[in-house]
Formats: C-alpha cells, sequence, structure tokens
C-alpha cells in the first residue's frame, strides 16, 4: 500500500469516527457560555463569573459569561431555551427565573420547564427582613404585633414588582392574614435608602447591602427566611423562629444553579453535572459565595429538578393569591 493509500485510509477513519462521536464530544474545542440573563455586575454575574473561572481552571477548557439582560431575565433565559443542544450554552439559572418568572409574566412565548434541562445547583441565597435602626421593633415578634395592630397596613419596600423581596413579603402577609402595601422601587439600594430614612417600615432584602446599613447603625435585622441561621449572621434569627405558629414552615430563597437546552443529550448533562458538583465543592468556590449573602447547596440535574417543581409549585400559589403580575 502507498503512502498516499495509507494516509488516505488514515483520514477516512478519522472522519468515521468523528461521525461515530457525539455532536457535544466533537465541540469540545469550543467555549462554552454561561449566559447570565442580567447585567454585568449583580449577585448572578458574580456567581456565574466564579463558575466560569472554575471550570476554566479545573478542567482545561473556556468558559465565558455572556450578559443578555432584559424582561426580569426572561430574554437570556429563552435564548438559551432556543440553542443548539450541544453543551456550549448553559443559562445560570435562579428561583425567579425558572420557577417565578413562568408564573408571573403574561404571555411568554417559551416554556422554560419543556424548554430546558437542569444541570446541577451549586447555591442559596435567603433574605434579610430589616426595619429602620430608629424604630422600636426589636424582634420579629414585635413586628407582627405592631402589623396586626396598625390601624393602617403597614408598608414593605422591594427592588421591584416580582423580585425574591416583593414575593416573599406576600407570602409573609398571607402567612399572617393581613394587609400590607407594596412599595416597589427600581432596585435595591433606593429601596433601603428609604427603609433606612422611615419612609417605608420594613423590607426583605438579598443579603450584602442591608448587612451593611446594619453594620453601620442604619437597620435592624430581624429574621433571615432561609431554614436554619445564615452562615454569616448567625446571631439573628430565622423567622421559622419567631414562635409565631403561621410562620413556623415560612422560608423564601433563591437556588442558583446552571441548565441547558431541553435537547441537550443525557451523557453531556451528567458530564457537565459532574464538572459543576467538582468545582462547586471546594474551598476556593464556596468562600466567595459569602459576597453575595449565599450559602452552598450542591445537587444533582435530578435534585436540582426536584427543588425547581417545588420551588415552582410554592411560588405560582403565592403569586396566584397575591395577584401579582406583570
Amino acid at each position: 500500500m502507498t503512502s498516499s493509500q495509507l494516509t488516505r485510509r488514515h483520514l477516512l477513519t478519522l472522519s468515521a469516527l468523528g461521525a461515530a462521536m457525539p455532536a457535544w464530544a466533537q465541540n469540545d474545542s469550543q467555549p462554552v457560555r454561561i449566559v447570565v440573563p442580567f447585567a454585568p455586575g449583580g449577585g448572578n454575574d458574580v456567581l456565574g463569573r466564579q463558575m466560569a473561572n472554575g471550570l476554566s481552571t479545573s478542567f482545561g477548557r473556556t468558559y465565558i459569561v455572556e450578559n443578555k439582560a432584559g424582561a426580569g431575565g426572561n430574554i437570556g433565559t429563552e435564548y438559551v431555551v432556543r440553542a443548539a443542544g450541544d453543551g456550549n450554552t448553559l443559562l445560570l439559572g435562579h428561583t425567579g427565573t425558572v420557577s417565578i418568572n413562568p408564573y408571573l409574566y403574561k404571555g411568554l412565548k417559551f416554556d422554560v420547564q419543556k424548554g430546558l434541562k437542569p444541570v446541577a445547583m451549586f447555591a442559596s441565597a435567603a433574605l434579610l427582613l430589616v426595619v429602620p435602626e430608629s424604630s422600636p421593633i426589636k424582634t420579629l415578634a414585635q413586628l407582627v404585633d405592631a402589623i396586626r395592630q396598625s390601624k393602617d397596613p403597614y408598608t414593605y419596600a422591594s427592588s421591584g414588582a416580582g423580585t425574591g423581596g416583593h414575593l416573599a413579603s406576600e407570602m409573609f402577609a398571607e402567612a399572617l392574614k393581613v394587609k400590607m402595601t407594596h412599595i416597589p422601587y427600581k432596585g435595591t439600594n433606593p429601596a433601603l435608602t428609604d427603609v433606612v430614612g422611615g419612609q417605608v417600615q420594613m423590607m426583605f432584602s438579598v443579603i450584602p447591602p442591608a448587612q451593611a446599613l446594619v453594620t453601620s447603625g442604619k437597620l435592624r435585622a430581624l429574621a433571615v427566611t432561609s431554614a436554619k441561621r445564615h452562615a454569616q449572621l448567625p446571631q439573628v434569627p430565622t423567622v421559622a423562629e419567631s414562635g409565631i405558629a403561621s410562620l413556623a414552615n415560612f422560608e423564601s430563597t433563591l437556588t442558583y444553579g446552571l441548565l441547558a437546552p431541553s435537547s441537550t443529550p443525557a451523557a453531556r448533562i451528567e458530564a457537565l453535572s459532574k464538572q459543576i458538583l467538582q468545582v462547586a465543592g471546594t474551598p476556593a468556590f464556596q468562600s466567595k459565595l459569602g459576597v453575595e449573602g449565599a450559602e452552598p447547596l450542591l445537587g444533582d440535574a435530578a435534585q436540582y429538578g426536584a427543588r425547581i417543581q417545588k420551588e415552582s409549585a410554592k411560588w405560582a400559589a403565592v403569586i396566584k393569591s397575591s395577584g401579582a403580575s406583570i
């Protein structure tokens, strides 16, 4: 056999092997995009970049973050729903985009649960219930008494309609069987500013900016919304620890994870899941979660899927009962 015939035979063999390989395996040299459906600089973006850096460092493949903000996360989410299922496009998902938005936004042209497959979850973030430092209220039980005895509905701030803080407040009011007045703002900082000033009476806030104001003596922390006390705020009780019977099972957290287009092969999902959990389990990764007020919550595709289902059922009920919509 001549040299040219050997070369041709070798090329044909490689071609046949390539054809036999799944599409996602053939594209392993391409960068993997982690789509963050929010603007750069926020908590979602930071967590997405931490995961991308960890995966790139650990597995020798390039992972990049691509921000596609708009419509409360729906633009970026829809982009991933419609992306090729080759494992090279992932969504940084959290409770708001996968378990709240489908029930909050009317007329969405995509189905999150049919269009995406959970890959792995890696973090959870609670909220912090705060009142002005000037308020006479020192405990959650005192707050509940004040709300129930007030002639006018208590006011609560949020970073916007449909956000975690808004819906946590609605769930809180529903549990207490009271009416409260929602004061939405365009962002967390202006909302907290008015709580500090006493223009609004309370707020369920994301932890980092609220904690800074608690530390500086401008706000008082009454409770965290997680099932257990937060590692960064061990002195702050949970809502469930208030002693109020109707709040005994109260929990409101945001779960963070990665999802892929539904056409992504199961083998690719499994491989990605193992890599994500390996990175998420390292002390280096977990040590950075606290900056965003998050804590580790590791789970594979099945566990993440079960959590999405549970959170979707809970928030769908809250949205229905409160009448919230966008």
